[in-house]
This record gives structure tokens, sequence and C-alpha cells, in this order.
């Protein structure tokens, strides 16, 4: 073996003019810790002493230490807040102030503040000298193409979560002086949406709880802060259709964040949902807009294939529903022009509809990837059809869809009044058997059974019948509560195997248990009513955002923790009606209070996670996340035409705007008579 070689080490050490030495030896400098190594235990006993006094003398002095200087960040917010939103207030206010001045004088550094300043409101016209602190929450397919269908249920697929990709607008956004705003890609939401005090029970804001006194505060007056909750859904409206007005105008849907537009029908969807609903919040300039579109620009004649279900209930239940409010023949004649482009859908060799028609050629058909038609499409279209033969005294469409509930009434596949999601159109028979739920594809049947009964004078006993069978269907297989606090939920079944799965589209049925227990049906339904409605209220609350999310999942066992599951699939909101609607249904016969707070809620929510700045709200893909939802860039028609309709019947006191006695309102919220009883 080789001896190691010997190794030298020299030492250089290299100047420069500047007395600038490198030194490469190896005298390197001690650690810190070998430092402390060395010190004597009582050394080391005595710092750790000191510091520890240090710690504690830290502590007490903290509080003295904070109250200074918030005496200090409230006199620059009282000066920043004057100088940014102060406007003219009223001779009352203004003189109050006055008096105020001579009794208190605040040094000011900067710009002169005169008594005649109050803060500038947003949205409804409010006044407000302070702003409360920000909320913050700590809380541990019906109606959409076939692709929204699909994605509200992929939690039952194996398939990981299936997102639209949003692009960022490029560019930086200009600075606004007037508010602060929150950017989260390409959306636009105004953070000062949540500032506003918390609501009363009356359908206004109430006043905020005075603080303790301060005397580093400037004069601060309590002046009562009312936002009337009509005004700001009105704002809401306003602002969802200067996006539409503005980027899609005369097309289906708005994509606010890439201000464009898509396509489904190209028959107007947005506009021609929410028809109804400028008319009912008086926006009258809005109106005559979209009237002159109807008039000059919608047309039928068109090589496009649309979907029976989605056509009936947007168009043309907001064509009839549009006429009856405003008696315009108009809309009645483009209703009637419709209704008979889609009648060859009903062409099938077992009277059960294709689910497309193509109105311009005059030809229908089922999907290219099935002979199905889903229960709920086929079984949701009467109360269009049904009205639309009483105006014109043609019974073509009436017959037709009685035909389709005279069918399902005596198929065999029922399970206690509950029905599979799919029936043939060939055979006429039920398909994919076994499996029943109340949400996506089965839902508005049950619905429209007990609205065709109520329009229709109450003398359809088959339509009862199987209502109420359903009804004990429901209780029996698909009623359950939660382990951790005893939720109220409607679960799904398959196979006999039960599911505690529910999609918000489930939300309708507090409403329609409402509704039926009006109109003289069991008193137990009001009861199931109540407790459904809040579990429907707690997928909000639950929710970092407030916003539910598509489907949740429940836990059965108490050692769960929480109620509330939600799988990352199922976590996007479309801004759907229904918990809304039920919240209408419930305050209407109830008067309990709560239901408009808990709208109101829901209001705020939106604003706060979906508006975008430059007009027009979005649908987003994570209730769970509010730095950020992650926008999807879509505004369903059902926004305005269904949730902002329901959310101004909510907070309005006139229990005689759509009366529920004289108004039935089809599963896309238009109004649409009650018929009178025939004589006896």
């Amino acid at each position: 073996m080789y001896p190691p070689s010997k190794m030298d080490f020299i030492s250089l050490t290299l100047s420069d003019a500047h007395s600038h030495t490198y030194n490469n030896g190896k005298h390197r400098r001690q650690s810190c810790w070998r430092k402390w190594k060395q010190l004597s235990r009582l050394q080391r006993s005595l710092i750790l002493f000191l510091l520890a006094l240090l710690l504690i003398f830290g502590l007490l002095s903290y509080p003295s230490i904070t109250e200074q200087w918030r005496g200090l960040s409230d006199r620059e917010d009282w000066l920043e807040l004057n100088d940014r939103e102060l406007k003219t207030i009223p001779p009352a206010v203004k003189s109050i102030l006055e008096q105020a001045a001579g009794k208190a004088q605040v040094p000011v550094a900067g710009p002169a503040v005169g008594p005649d300043a109050l803060v500038e409101p947003r949205g409804p016209n409010v006044a407000i000298l302070a702003k409360p602190p920000i909320k913050k929450k700590t809380f541990p397919g019906k109606r959409g193409p076939p692709s929204l269908q699909k994605e509200g249920n992929m939690s039952d697929t194996d398939g990981g979560e299936k997102q639209e990709v949003v692009q960022d607008e490029g560019g930086e956004e200009e600075e606004d002086k007037e508010k602060k705003i929150v950017s989260w890609r390409g959306a636009m939401i105004e953070a000062d949406q949540t500032t506003e005090p918390p609501p009363s029970a009356n359908g206004k804001e109430a006043t905020p709880p005075p603080a303790k006194a301060n005397p580093a505060d400037p004069v601060q007056l309590e002046v009562s802060v009312n936002v009337d909750r009509l005004e700001a859904v009105r704002d809401a409206f306003r602002h969802a259709w200067k996006g539409y007005k503005d980027y899609a105008w005369g097309h289906d849907e708005l994509k606010p964040i890439s201000k464009s537009f898509g396509e489904w029908f190209g028959l107007g969807l947005t506009l021609i949902d929410s028809l109804d609903t400028m008319w009912i919040m008086g926006l009258k300039e809005e109106f005559a807009e979209a009237k002159d579109w109807v008039e000059k620009e919608l047309s039928f004649s068109k090589n496009v294939d649309v979907n029976l279900f989605e056509t009936t209930i947007r168009v043309l239940g907001g064509l009839l529903s549009t006429y009856h409010l405003t008696a315009d023949q108009l809309f009645l004649e483009k209703a009637k022009d419709l209704g008979s482009r889609l009648m060859p859908a009903f062409k099938t060799p077992s009277k059960i509809p294709f689910s497309d028609v193509n109105i311009g050629k005059g030809t229908a058909h089922p999907p290219r990837w099935t002979s199905d038609s889903t229960l709920a499409e086929v079984t949701s279209i009467q109360l269009e059809f049904r009205e639309l033969s009483r105006l014109t005294q043609d019974p073509q469409y009436q017959e037709a869809v009685n035909e389709v509930m005279r069918l399902v009434h005596k198929l065999p596949g029922k399970q206690d009044g509950l029905v599979p999601m799919f029936i043939n159109t060939n055979s006429g028979q039920f398909t994919h058997k076994g499996v029943f739920t109340l949400g996506a594809r089965a839902d508005s049947y049950y619905e429209y059974l007990l609205k065709q009964w109520i329009q229709g004078g109450k003398t359809e006993d088959d339509l009862l019948e199987d209502y109420l069978q359903a009804l004990e269907g429901v209780k029996k297989h698909l009623v359950r509560q939660t382990g951790p606090s005893r939720l109220t939920f409607i679960g799904e079944l398959s196979h006999n195997r039960f599911n505690p799965k529910m999609d918000h589209l489930v939300c309708f049925l507090p409403g329609t248990l409402a509704l039926g227990a009006h109109n003289g049906l069991p008193e137990d339904h009001m009861d199931l009513a109540v407790q459904l409605m809040e579990t429907c209220h707690q997928m909000y609350k639950q929710m970092e955002t407030g916003l539910s999310p598509e489907i949740v999942h429940f836990s059965l066992q108490a050692s769960d923790g929480r109620d509330v599951v939600v799988k990352p699939a199922d976590r996007h909101n479309l801004l759907r009606p229904e918990t809304v609607e039920s919240l209408f249904y419930m305050y209407r016969y109830t008067k309990d209070t709560k239901y408009r707070d808990w709208g109101w809620d829901i209001l705020q929510s939106f604003n706060n996670y979906t508006k975008v700045s430059g007009g027009g709200y979005t649908s987003i893909n994570n209730v769970r996340d509010p730095v950020n939802p992650r926008p999807r860039d879509k505004m369903e028609s059902f926004f305005l035409g269904e949730t902002l309709k329901y959310l101004y019947l909510l907070f309005s006191d006139d229990m005689e705007l759509l009366s529920l006695d004289k108004y039935v309102f089809n599963t896309e919220a238009h109004p649409l008579p009650i018929w009178p009883s025939p004589p006896k």
C-alpha cells in the first residue's frame, strides 16, 4: 500500500490599494452555539432570566401601546374616510355636525373636512359616518347545457375535477380611488360590499351598535342606516343587465370576465328569461329596450336544434308570463309561434317527446348518444303548454303534454311513488331502473305534479295522487338526519343502497312542500319543509364564501364532527335559485323574518364573491376558497330570471305582488295564472 500523500497548506494574504484583504487561512470564526456552550451554567441562567424579564415586560406594556396606536389609527381612518368618501348630507344632520364642531375639535393635517361631508354609500342610498368592521366567516342538472348537468354530478364518477379554464385578462388594472377592489383572474370584487351593517329582521339594515366612547376618537354621531333590500336587489339586477347589454346583447349568455358571450340556441335566453323580472321590479327603461329587441330581432325561423325542456321553461314560459303581466299581444304571438315549432318533438312511437327539436326544419330527435329522455324534461313542460292551449283555444298543446302525464302515471317501475330518472322515447318505458333521486333529471317531475294540480283548479286527482304517494316514498326511503347536528336532508337510493348525497337542486323541495300545505295537504309536509329549509341554509352558512356548492354529502355518524362534506369536484356554484325560491315561499306562508335574513346573507355573498366590476356576475369553481373562488366566466340566464326575482319577492312587503293564490310559478320562476275552478 502506498502511504497517504502529505498535503501542504499555504496561507496567502492579498491586499489592494483600498486595504481590502482576503485571507484563505484555516482560522474560522467560532459559532454562536460554541460560544454559548463555553459559558458557565450560572452565566447562561442569568442571561435566560434577563430575557424572560424582558418578555414579561413587553407583554405587560402591549395593551397600552396598542391603545395609543388605535387612537392614532382611528384618527387616520377618519381623516382618510373624509378625504375619500364624503359628500353633502341632509340639513338636519348638518346642523348636528355644526353644533358638535363647537364642542370638540380634532386637529387635522392635510385637506380640511367640513361638516357637509358624509360617506358616499355603495349600492342603495345610505348615510354612513363610519364603516363597521368587515365580516369574516370562520366556519370550520337541471337547467343548464348537458355539459353542466354532467359536471353537476361528477362526484358519482371516478374522474377528477373537471374545471373550466379561465384565462387571465392581460394588462394591469387601473386603481380606483373611490373604492378598494380585489382582483382574481380578471374578475373584480368590490371589497366594501362586506362592510355593510348586519341586516335586521324587518327587511332593512340595522343601525350598528354604538361603540364605547374613546377620548382619542373624533366626535361620532349616531345616524340611522336604512338600506332598502329591494333596492339592493334592483342594483344587482342593473349590474348584471349592464354586463349583458354591453357584451352579450341579443345572445344567450354573458361571459362577464372575458366580456364576451356564449350561444346555446341563439334565442336571446338571458333577455327573454329576464323580461318578467324587469317588469316586476319596475325597471321600465330596461324592459322597453328588451321589448324592442323581441319585436324587431327575435325570430324562430332558424335552422337550429333546441332542447325542448329548456326552451319551454325559459323562452315559452318567459313569453307567456310577460304577456300576462303586460297584456301586450306581441309576447303572445311570439309564444304561439314558438309553441307550434316545438310540437314535432311529440311525434314519437310512445308519445314521450324527443329531447331536441329543430325549430326551423320542424324535425325532432333524441340525443346522439341515447334514445332516452330524462324524466324531468318530459314531465316539466306541462304548465306552459297547457296555458298556451287555454290562451289560443287550440287543444293540441295541452293534449300532447297531458298524454305524457297519463303514460307516466300508469308505468311500472316506481318505488312507493318515486320514479327513475330516464324514460325511453320508443318504448315509453322507464330505463335505468332502481335509481331514485330528487336532484338532477328527476326534480321538477315532483314539482310539476303539485303545480299542475293547482293550476287546473285542483280537479285532476291523478296528479294529486301521484304527488302524495311520491312524498310518502321520499319520507320512507330518502329522508335522513345527520349525525353531528341532526340536520334533515334528502339523499338518493341506488338499488336499495342509500347515498347521503344531496344536490343543491333539491332545495326546491321546502318551497314546494309549503305550497302544498298551504293548499290543504297534510300539515306534516310543512314540518318537513321547515327542517329542510334549515339544511339548505346550512349548505350556504357552512361554506367559507357563504355560497352553497352544487352537491353536498352529509355525515351520518355523530363522531364525524361536521354535517356537510364537499368533494373537490362538487365545490362549484352556478348562481342557482332553488334555496332563495324556497325562502320566498317560506316567508310568504310563515312571515318568519329569519328567512329574509338568510336571503340577504346569500345576496351579500353573491356580491362579495361573484360580482364582476365591468358588469355581470360569474359562477365560481370553489365555494371553499374566499381568496380565490376561481370564476367560471359564465352568468346563467336563470340568475336574472329566477335568483334575483325570488330575492326581490322575498323582500317585498306587498303580499299581493304575484299572490300565490292567483299565480303558480313554472320551474324557471315565470308566473302563470291559476285557472278558475270549474262550476260544480
